[in-house]
């Protein structure tokens, strides 16, 4: 627990320097940036996260790093803070909050969308848009398929889930019919 502690921590400081420099898209992009390149380089990953290596070699690394992707002075300070403080193993976590915290701001949520078959364009608009209107904020859809439904859909949004499967409603309708209701 205490690296997401910690991670929530460095989140929210990199949030409120980006806020001050009218940067927030920026950072956002840069960190989703240098996940993708961590996510394609193994080896980078490793010799800049593994404490193994000496803390000159990572940073070094890092420099190397921040200049071929020409990161903003914000991401280069705060890589270089957090390779001193021992912090870079976090990242991950650090840069999901800074997304949480960035579409807060933003005044956006994001909903996990499980559907019995997959979602066409308008059907996956009228769903984003009865969601805003139950949540009052812009939703961003995650849809994933699960056949087990048998049809419908099941939205969670934060802590609240929106259940609309046909397998639920037939689960209901099983109930409701044998206490005889």
């Amino acid at each position: 627990m205490r690296s997401s502690t910690a991670a929530r921590r460095y989140a929210r400081a990199l949030f409120a320097l980006a806020e001050e420099t009218d940067s927030v898209a920026t950072v956002r992009a840069e960190l989703a940036r240098v996940a993708a390149l961590f996510e394609a380089e193994p080896a980078l990953r490793n010799a800049l996260f593994r404490p193994l290596h000496p803390v000159a070699e990572r940073r070094a690394v890092l420099r190397s790093l921040c200049e071929r992707l020409a990161l903003s002075a914000t991401v280069r300070n705060f890589f270089a803070y957090a390779i001193d403080q021992r912090r870079l193993v976090d990242f991950d976590a650090i840069r999901a909050e800074f997304e949480q915290l960035a579409d807060a701001a933003a005044g956006l949520v994001k909903a996990r969308v499980t559907a019995a078959a997959p979602l066409d364009d308008p059907q996956r608009e009228r769903l984003q848009n009865a969601l805003a209107a139950r949540t009052g904020h812009s939703v961003e859809l995650e849809v994933s398929v699960d056949p087990g439904l048998i049809g419908g859909a099941v939205a969670t949004v934060g802590n609240v889930v929106f259940d609309g499967s046909l397998r639920t409603q037939l689960h209901q309708l099983r109930t409701t019919l044998s206490r005889g209701n």
